[in-house]
């Protein structure tokens, strides 16, 4: 029987392993900080993905049409993307919560 996470050193654990335990950053929404947030205009939009790429929170993700969107649980409003977005396609709009 595996011994719990918490018994072992960070040398023993196997490259590549994910750790999701109760209180894990999935289990913090900090969407709540937020004062603005990024709005896509897909008529410039590119679907390039670097918006995805610089996003800090990972909470940027592709639809299905693949266009780009936030997840507005995790985006802390921050306007990377909307900077690193060469095409300007994103805009950061108060958010009115």
């Amino acid at each position: 029987m595996p011994k719990p996470m918490e018994e072992y050193k960070w040398h023993e654990l196997r490259i590549g392993c994910v750790i999701e335990e109760v209180g894990s950053a999935r289990e913090y929404k900090t969407g709540g900080w937020r004062s603005m947030k990024p709005v896509w205009d897909e008529s410039r939009c590119i679907k390039c993905g670097l918006c995805w790429l610089y996003c800090p929170d990972a909470a940027i993700y592709q639809k299905e049409d693949g266009f780009f969107t936030a997840d507005l649980d995790y985006c802390k409003g921050c306007g990377i993307c909307a900077h690193e977005c060469w095409p300007k396609a994103i805009k950061m709009v108060e958010d009115e919560k």
